[in-house]
């Protein structure tokens, strides 16, 4: 941080996958000191790696659910920047977070981990209605466009940028 308390140094990107079926939206639940946190499958990009690849490989190592099976490929929707304060920590937790949409058919849907597969508390996965997901503490914090991911692709312009998530705006848990 330099002396004007401006952030500097890289910004890890984050991708995530806003999966529907069914007006229903797939989340990993994780029981966190603050409370319960429900988090899109995804992870950070390797060094060198594309955002697709990073989805795929996330989304297979997590759900077991291979992207390249599905009959139309995951859209890019939102882009987020993160600058928060964990609790106990001094330096800003940073990330560029990348929400792409999927929808899935019945028969991949069925196929999906009900248990994240490379944590080793095993947080479940759940599928919940997007009305009742987009109020409650999601990550990243997309909740108020949460409807608009669950509708076919509209973006003919690219991916919106979303407000940043700050520490004023979101509480780590």
């Amino acid at each position: 941080m330099t002396s004007s308390g401006v952030v500097t140094g890289p910004v890890r990107v984050r991708v995530c996958a806003v999966l529907v079926h069914d007006g229903r939206v797939c989340l990993i639940r994780r029981q966190r000191p603050a409370g319960v946190q429900l988090t899109f499958p995804g992870g950070v990009l390797e060094d060198g790696e594309d955002p697709t690849a990073a989805l795929r490989r996330e989304l297979l190592e997590e759900l077991g659910l291979d992207l390249a099976v599905l009959p139309d490929p995951p859209v890019l929707r939102f882009v987020q920047d993160q600058s928060t304060l964990r609790a106990g920590e001094v330096e800003p937790f940073r990330r560029r977070h990348l929400v792409f949409t999927a929808h899935l058919p019945h028969h991949l849907v069925e196929t999906v981990a009900q248990a994240e597969q490379d944590d080793p508390d095993q947080a479940p996965v759940v599928w919940l209605p997007a009305a009742d997901a987009a109020g409650l503490h999601l990550y990243p914090d997309i909740g108020t466009v949460l409807d608009q991911a669950v509708r076919p692709d509209t973006t003919a312009g690219g991916p919106v940028l979303l407000p940043a998530m700050t520490t004023t705006s979101y509480q780590w848990r």
